[in-house]
């Protein structure tokens, strides 16, 4: 197969500032476009439902995220192996590898639904949601669960094209189904008056149109043109894909918990105070576009040149991805700071004493998050590219001490300094996972290189 005439990119060639720049631009406008509909979810929510619903989306944000977290975390770490062997131009264990990774996905996919539902409404008891809201969130969640088979499909194909160079069809899928999701906003929540199930269902319905526009883009690929023999079960392959997949899914499983734990925190707190917190979560996913497009490609971009056993071009590309990523966060940063308030004020009413005391809390959280922005980009650059190493246990271990650092700052600093405490447990949790992760890029690395013979190359999966 050509590679360059399927349309897949191959970084094992070539400029790494160009390829990592090129291969995350489009990653990060799908994720514009994903960030996109999120904020007119939530704009519609606040601005035609009320405080008490955006509240109520609020309190249960982490419970969707450990449910999306774990899925995306089998999802990419089943794609590692993909790339590695994209990499290596070794297209019929590559074959096989994709069958099996959709064998298991389906079967993730299954078990999560399930899980999930019958756990919705004992955990929103858990997390100490205020009952005036509960009901509001349970309906929520019990629409979103039930498209989970859905998200697990769109996140599987996108991660594998995306470990095969191609960052374009994710793009188009992602765009395709932010518009697709916002005018369903409109129709369901201001037309069809169905409240906050009509938004989750918005979400659902797009999340299909993107899942289709990448496994038809998949059907394409010559590469993974599946046969009979490629879909039986191969028992050391399950195991290797599970060994690189449960790691990732453990360590957002972890961090979910913990900000579950926040979450359960804030709840705590007054109605205003936990708007003002789900407003600028929100715009969470708006920080780190960049971040988790640059992480992407880094993960592609290690996992690839592993395969051909090119080591060199692996650091040469870090030290490209970690300049790139602090000059964009420190310009992300600087929007945020002057136009946050601006911002913000889209997804919170005015004219009432909630509304005023939800956007001060809002404005000073986004504040706290933009200046510490950098942080949090060293965060995704080195832990993908540890991930692509073929290294999927130290960024566990990473998830375990962001778990310690954000519920430890949480339990402990509202003492002192009350919901601003609470805000300083986020960034905390950034700082523990760096204090892992940078260390273990340059064990790992090191490590890769004493692996290597001069005769066999690099010593891969």
């Amino acid at each position: 197969m050509s590679q360059k005439q399927s349309g897949l990119t191959v970084h094992t060639e070539g400029s790494p500032w160009r390829l990592l720049l090129l291969f995350s631009l489009p990653l990060m406008a799908g994720n514009i476009f994903q960030q996109m509909y999120t904020v007119v979810d939530t704009a519609v929510v606040g601005r035609v439902l009320g405080v008490d619903a955006l509240a109520a989306l609020g309190t249960v944000d982490w419970l969707n995220w450990l449910t999306l977290g774990t899925i995306q975390g089998f999802t990419q770490g089943f794609s590692i192996l993909m790339a590695q062997r994209f990499g290596a131009g070794d297209f019929v264990r590559l074959r096989k590898t994709a069958a099996s990774a959709i064998l298991l996905s389906a079967l993730c996919g299954v078990l999560m639904t399930i899980g999930s539902e019958a756990m919705a409404e004992p955990v929103t008891a858990l997390l100490r949601v205020p009952e005036e809201i509960r009901p509001i969130a349970v309906d929520y969640l019990r629409v979103l669960f039930a498209g989970l088979p859905v998200v697990t499909a769109y996140n599987l194909a996108a991660s594998m094209l995306r470990a095969l160079g191609d960052g374009r069809t994710p793009l188009i899928a992602m765009a395709a189904a932010s518009l697709t999701n916002i005018a369903l906003d409109f129709w369901f929540v201001m037309g069809f008056h169905w409240g906050v199930r009509g938004a989750a269902a918005a979400t659902i319905i797009a999340q299909c149109l993107a899942a289709g526009c990448c496994i038809l883009r998949l059907c394409r690929v010559e590469a993974l043109r599946l046969k009979k023999e490629d879909w039986s079960f191969d028992g050391p392959l399950w195991g290797l894909l599970m060994k690189l997949g449960l790691p990732m899914a453990l360590q957002n499983t972890i961090i979910a918990v913990g900000g579950m734990i926040i979450q359960t925190i804030v709840n705590g707190f007054s109605v205003a105070f936990i708007a003002g917190f789900t407003a600028t979560n929100k715009l969470y996913g708006v920080l780190e576009i960049a971040a988790t497009s640059y992480g992407y490609a880094m993960t592609t971009y290690a996992g690839q040149n592993l395969g051909a056993g090119k080591l060199e071009r692996i650091s040469q590309g870090m030290r490209a991805g970690l300049a790139i990523a602090l000059a964009t966060s420190a310009a992300i940063a600087a929007v945020m700071l002057g136009g946050g308030q601006w911002v913000l004020s889209w997804f919170i009413p005015a004219g009432t004493a909630q509304s005023g005391e939800a956007l001060e809390v809002a404005v000073r959280y986004l504040s706290l998050m933009s200046v510490c922005l950098p942080v949090l980009y060293v965060l995704h650059l080195t832990r993908s590219c540890i991930q692509g190493l073929g290294n999927t246990l130290l960024p566990m271990v990473s998830g375990i001490s962001e778990f310690v650092m954000r519920t430890g700052g949480a339990l402990l600093l509202p003492a002192v300094l009350e919901g601003t405490g609470v805000m300083c447990a986020e960034v905390l949790a950034w700082l523990g996972a760096d204090l892992i992760l940078v260390p273990s890029y340059f064990y790992v690395m090191n490590k890769v290189r004493r692996l290597q013979a001069p005769e066999e190359g690099v010593k891969r999966l």
